[in-house]
C-alpha cells in the first residue's frame, strides 16, 4: 500500500470538523496520472494531493473521479504540511504562509471551476438544506453576520462520486470573497472555519487550521 499522510483541514477553534486530505509525500511512486487518480478513488476524500518536489512545492490534485488544475483546500494542507512558501500548481504558483494557528494560501478566484452561487435568507434556512441530486456545483450561503462577515454555507459538488456534500470548500471560498470584495470568516458544513480576504490585482488570501490526523 502507498504510504500517505491524512491531514484535516479548516478545522474549528477546538480543533474539531475539517475536511479530510490525503497526502502522498513522494509521489514519485505513482508517477502516472491513472495511478493517480485510481488511488484517489480508492482512498475517497474529497480531494488527494501528491507531492512531487517537496523543495519547490510542486503538487497533483485528484478528486476521486478527476484531476484539478487548482483546488482551495488541499493547498493550504500541502502548504502547511511542506512549510514552503509557494507551491507550485498546474493553474499558477500559489503563495503560502503560516500565521500562528492558520495556514494561508494566496491564489485567483479564476483558477477553480465555476460553481453556482445560492444565497439564502438566513443560516438556519442553509443548515436545513437536502443534499440535491448530483448535476451543478452548488454553494449555498446566507450571512450570519453582514457587518462583521460572518457566512453560514454549505458545498454540494453535484458529482457522481460518493461525495455528495463537501465539508470545507476553499476554492467556492476564494470565488465569493472576489464576488463580494470583501474579507470572510465561513462556517461551512458541520462546523469547518475558513477566513479569507481579497488582496490588490484579483488575488485572495484562504486560510485555516490544519490538523495531522494519521
Amino acid at each position: 500500500m502507498t504510504d500517505y499522510d491524512v491531514l484535516r483541514v479548516f478545522c474549528a477553534a477546538n480543533g474539531g470538523y475539517g475536511n479530510e486530505l490525503g497526502v502522498v509525500r513522494d509521489g514519485s511512486v505513482l508517477p502516472e496520472r491513472a495511478e493517480r487518480q485510481e488511488f484517489a478513488g480508492k482512498l475517497g476524500f474529497s480531494e488527494t494531493v501528491f507531492v512531487d518536489d517537496p523543495e519547490r512545492g510542486v503538487i497533483d490534485i485528484y478528486t476521486p473521479g478527476t484531476r484539478l488544475r487548482f483546488a482551495g483546500y488541499p493547498c493550504v494542507g500541502a502548504a502547511w504540511l511542506l512549510d514552503v512558501p509557494e507551491l507550485v500548481t498546474e493553474a499558477g504558483v500559489v503563495g503560502a504562509r503560516q500565521d500562528g494557528e492558520f495556514s494561508w494560501i494566496e491564489a485567483r478566484a479564476e483558477w477553480p471551476a465555476p460553481r453556482t452561487f445560492r444565497q439564502y435568507p438566513t443560516a438556519a434556512e442553509v443548515e436545513a438544506l437536502d443534499v440535491p441530486p448530483p448535476g451543478e456545483w452548488i454553494y449555498a450561503w446566507a450571512w450570519e453576520d453582514e457587518a462583521a462577515g460572518r457566512v453560514r454555507a454549505r458545498g454540494f459538488p453535484g458529482r457522481d462520486d460518493g461525495i455528495a456534500e463537501d465539508e470545507a470548500t476553499g476554492a467556492a471560498a476564494l470565488q465569493l470573497t472576489a464576488h463580494l470584495g470583501r474579507a470572510l470568516n465561513i462556517t461551512q458544513g458541520a462546523g469547518s472555519q475558513l477566513l479569507t480576504a481579497p488582496q490588490p490585482e484579483g488575488w485572495v488570501e484562504l486560510g485555516g487550521r490544519v490538523f495531522l490526523e494519521r
